[in-house]
């Protein structure tokens, strides 16, 4: 679809104004039309119109044949104001310096810059002058600009020539927009037993108008992988959550959600690693109206790291189901997250549902900081249904500390021999 262009007004300098020029300045934002819309009106056969508004409908060049009830026809409007224009689209403009003077004017230079609140941009295509622009002649240049800031946004430009008698002549218009932001994007983190984190980014319509959601992405940080949550797998090809047409009204929000994996060169460090730690940035890209795509990048996204305290105990493997009064194994990964070494000792006290098999007081030896170890551990549960898994402790013989860890884990516990009476 071809695009057209719109009309936009400037303000001149006020000095420049009250000179006459022989070059008059055009500017002119280039957009796409929108479809046009008619507002049926209906009644019914036994109502005093009777099929008169029918009639009427279905002789208006507007409205789509056999289908009149629908607002949405199929012609097209050009635009009457200047739009609005939102952060990750691309800002095009018309620029026409026309000669409507009876001389010959040379050396004709015609700037573009754009001005936001941070830095001053050249959009000219071409910084060399016309030599000669006869009478009734123009230049014309057409700028494209990706919106990457909110804001007062001013389009500045100036024409400098100089006239058949040598005097050299500049003047300057300027046009002011806001650039809005079309998406509300809000995330939060989750923290998951192992050293895997989930994501769910919030991203909300904040437009007039529906968006078709091309791509939603998560650009993982060096130190992760990442797995897209946001569909559903039927067959060989998954299917997303959202539908085949990924529309997102006005002021509706959708949640996306991604599972980061530190990749295994860090996954020993993840558990102790302090502070903030860098996971990654959205890549979100849209379309508007009539096929006008945006594109936007989040910065980089942060989250506060979990504290462990000095030892993290971690269950690396557990059963989901157990029978009851039968022994079953946990693996336990043991990480010292000090900046000192530790002399462990493993302590294990039963609970009214959850007995430990083994001996009490058990030497873990000594550990590094930053390192790991992991034991594997027998237990044995008495009472059905789901159980919590309680009652280790861990002492640092050199400091003659201990650490509790309760609630670790839960199980279902079940019967494994069926009564055949019930």
């Amino acid at each position: 679809m071809k695009v057209k262009v719109q009309a936009d007004s400037g303000k001149m300098d006020v000095n420049q104004a009250k000179q006459e020029h022989l070059l008059a300045l055009k500017v002119m934002r280039l957009t796409k039309p929108t479809l046009f819309t008619n507002m049926p009106v209906t009644c019914e056969d036994r109502d005093l119109p009777g099929d008169l508004f029918g009639h009427l409908m279905k002789e208006d060049p507007s409205t789509i044949k056999g289908a009149e009830m629908i607002m949405l026809g199929e012609m097209l409007t050009l635009p009457q104001n200047f739009g609005n224009i939102f952060l990750g689209e691309t800002f095009s403009s018309y620029i026409s310096v026309h000669n409507d003077s009876t001389q010959v004017v040379k050396d004709v230079l015609v700037k573009a810059d754009l001005q936001t609140s941070s830095q001053r941009l050249n959009l000219s295509a071409s910084n060399s002058s016309v030599s000669d622009l006869n009478p009734e002649c123009c230049i014309d240049d057409v700028i494209h600009h990706e919106v990457k800031e909110i804001g007062t946004h001013i389009l500045v430009c100036a024409v400098s020539y100089t006239t058949q008698t040598g005097e050299k002549l500049y003047f300057r218009k300027f046009f002011k927009f806001q650039v809005l932001k079309p998406l509300d994007v809000k995330t939060k983190f989750y923290n998951a037993e192992t050293d895997e984190v989930f994501l769910e980014a919030q991203i909300q319509n904040i437009t007039t108008s529906p968006m078709f959601m091309e791509k939603v992405s998560l650009e993982p940080s060096v130190m992760y992988n990442v797995t897209e949550l946001n569909t559903v797998s039927t067959g060989e090809e998954g299917a997303s959550t959202f539908g085949k047409m990924s529309y997102l009204q006005p002021m509706d929000t959708r949640q996306y959600l991604y599972c980061l994996k530190p990749k295994p060169e860090f996954a020993e460090k993840a558990g102790v690693i302090k502070g903030v730690t860098v996971i990654g940035k959205l890549d979100i890209v849209w379309k508007t109206n009539l096929g006008e795509r945006g594109r936007l990048q989040t910065s980089q996204l942060q989250r506060m790291a979990p504290g462990y305290g000095d030892v993290r105990l971690s269950l690396e493997l557990i059963p989901d189901t157990v029978n009851l009064e039968e022994p079953f194994d946990i693996t336990c990964k043991i990480t010292n997250c000090s900046e000192r070494t530790m002399d462990l000792v493993l302590e294990m006290c039963n609970t009214n549902s959850i007995h430990w098999c083994g001996i009490s007081g058990r030497q873990l030896g000594k550990l590094n900081p930053s390192s790991s170890l992991y034991v594997t551990l027998k237990l044995l549960a008495s009472v059905q249904g789901l159980q919590s898994i309680s009652g280790l402790r861990l002492m640092d013989t050199f400091l003659k500390r201990t650490y509790e860890y309760d609630d670790i884990a839960q199980v279902c516990v079940v019967c494994s021999h069926m009564n055949p009476e019930i």
